[in-house]
């Protein structure tokens, strides 16, 4: 998939959660039953992982991928170090 597409599908998927989020703070406002809350806070999060996995696609797909082609070795290190630390933080 290109870059453009994965961008413009990360925020339409993020607009579609900023509904959902809207959503959930009504039905906590309108103080709805809690597991029907949780179910959609998890459709939320499963959202985001989606949106979070389209942009770790990306970032290898382009900017790491670039890193290593280059001639810049400190470029790749840092760009390493950058992804490493990232997912480390899973």
């Amino acid at each position: 998939m290109h870059r453009r597409n994965r961008r413009e599908n990360s925020l339409k998927r993020l607009s579609r959660i900023e509904g959902q989020v809207r959503g959930l703070q009504k039905m906590i406002d309108e103080d709805r039953y809690c597991v029907d809350i949780l179910v959609q806070v998890k459709a939320v999060s499963a959202a985001l992982k989606r949106v979070e996995g389209e942009l770790l696609k990306d970032h290898v797909d382009h900017c790491i991928k670039d890193a290593i082609a280059s001639d810049d070795i400190k470029d790749r290190e840092i760009k390493v170090a950058e992804l490493v630390d990232l997912l480390a933080k899973r």
